[in-house]
C-alpha cells in the first residue's frame, strides 16, 4: 500500500543542461590557445578580475593556467584560511605557450572588497586599475587611496596598460547572502567600467560548495536547478545579462587535469576574450 501513495521527490536536475560546455571543449580550447588579437597595436588583451575576499579570484588564475598546462599550477597564491584578502599586489599574471612565448591574454589580480569601507581594496583603486593608472606591483592600502603623483600611480598609460575586460568572482553559496556594502562596491565598479566601455562578465565560483549534485559529478554544473537560480538572482542583483555569467569549479584539492571542470573554465575563458576582442577591435591609437 505505501509503494503505490509513495511520491519521488522532485529531481534537483534537470533533464537537458541549460547551457552546453562539454560538447565544446575541444573547440574552445583550441580557440583561447591559438588566438591572436585582429587588432595588431595590441600584444594582448587584459582581463581584470575583482569581487569579494575568497571569492576564487586567484584560485581561477591558476584554474586557467592548469587548463592551458594541462595540469595542475598554482602561481597566484592563494589562503583558504583568511579572512582578509591574501592579494595585496596589483599583478599581471600572462601565461606561457613555450618558453619564448606567451598567449595573447593576460589576467590581472587584484585586492579583494570587504564590507567595511576600511577594509580591502578601495573602489576608487580599482577604477584607476580600469583606466591603466596602477603600476604592477602597487601594493594597495585600504585606509588610503592610490592619487596622481604617488609612487604606484601610471600617470600615462598606454591602450595595453587599460583593462579590456571586467570580470566579477563571486561564489555560488554567497550571492544570495551578499552585503548591502558589498553589493554597492560591485556596482560603482560596473558603473565605472560602463562609462569607459569596458565589457562585463561574471563567474561564480564554489559550485561544488553550492549544490550537493555538482559535488558529486562536476558535469552536472549547467543541469543544477539551484545553480541556475543562483545565475538568476545575481543576474537581478548587479544587472549582468545571463548569458555573461558563468559557473565555475576552480581547481582546488585536485592535482590531475579534469576535463569536466576544463569545459566549464573554457567556456568562460573563451566568452571573455571573444568580449576583449570586441573591444580591441573599437579602439584606436
Amino acid at each position: 500500500m505505501g509503494g503505490v501513495w509513495s511520491f519521488l521527490a522532485p529531481s534537483a536536475l534537470l533533464e537537458q543542461p541549460w547551457r552546453e560546455v562539454s560538447e565544446k571543449y575541444q573547440s574552445n580550447l583550441k580557440f583561447v590557445k591559438s588566438y591572436q588579437p585582429e587588432n595588431k597595436q595590441f600584444k594582448h588583451l587584459r582581463i581584470l578580475l575583482h569581487g569579494p575576499v575568497g571569492a576564487g579570484k586567484s584560485s581561477f588564475i591558476n584554474s586557467v593556467d592548469s587548463v592551458l598546462k594541462g595540469r595542475s599550477a598554482g602561481r597566484a597564491l592563494t589562503n583558504a584560511n583568511s579572512g582578509s584578502s591574501y592579494t595585496r599586489k596589483y599583478r599581471t599574471f600572462k601565461f606561457h605557450k613555450n618558453p619564448e612565448a606567451t598567449y595573447s591574454f593576460v589576467f590581472n589580480d587584484i585586492m579583494g572588497f570587504e564590507k567595511d569601507s576600511d577594509r580591502g581594496v578601495p573602489v576608487e583603486d580599482v577604477k584607476l586599475a580600469l583606466r591603466g593608472h596602477v603600476k604592477e606591483g602597487y601594493k594597495f592600502d585600504p585606509d588610503q587611496e592610490l592619487k596622481e603623483g604617488v609612487d604606484g600611480y601610471n600617470s600615462d598609460p598606454t591602450l595595453e596598460d587599460k583593462v579590456h575586460v571586467l570580470v566579477c568572482v563571486v561564489p555560488a553559496d554567497t550571492v544570495s547572502v551578499l552585503s548591502d556594502e558589498m553589493v554597492e562596491k560591485m556596482r560603482e565598479v560596473r558603473v565605472a567600467a560602463s562609462e569607459l566601455g569596458i565589457p562585463q562578465l561574471a563567474i561564480l565560483t564554489r559550485v561544488d560548495e553550492a549544490c550537493p549534485e555538482v559535488k558529486k559529478d562536476t558535469s552536472n554544473i549547467y543541469k543544477s536547478k539551484y545553480l541556475k537560480e543562483k545565475v538568476e538572482g545575481f543576474h537581478h542583483l548587479l544587472g549582468i545579462p545571463m548569458n555573461c555569467i558563468f559557473l565555475v569549479k576552480n581547481y582546488s584539492d585536485e592535482i590531475e587535469s579534469n576535463d569536466k571542470m576544463n569545459a566549464a573554465i573554457l567556456c568562460a575563458l573563451k566568452q571573455m576574450v571573444l568580449y576583449g576582442e570586441d573591444l580591441l577591435n573599437d579602439l584606436e591609437t
